[in-house]
């Protein structure tokens, strides 16, 4: 087997077992969208 193999095995393995102890990787936040409020054109004054 080649070191690059062993290592990529390794990793795979480690990151597996990260996963089950601490749960799956947090995935970055979805962008919102921004929404168009119409807003009323005369404000009360006070």
């Amino acid at each position: 087997m080649d070191i690059g193999k062993v290592l990529e095995k390794l990793k795979d393995w480690a990151q597996k077992l990260i996963e089950i102890l601490l749960g799956p990787q947090a995935e970055p936040e979805a962008e919102l969208i921004p929404i168009p409020v119409n807003e009323p054109q005369h404000r009360r004054r006070r």
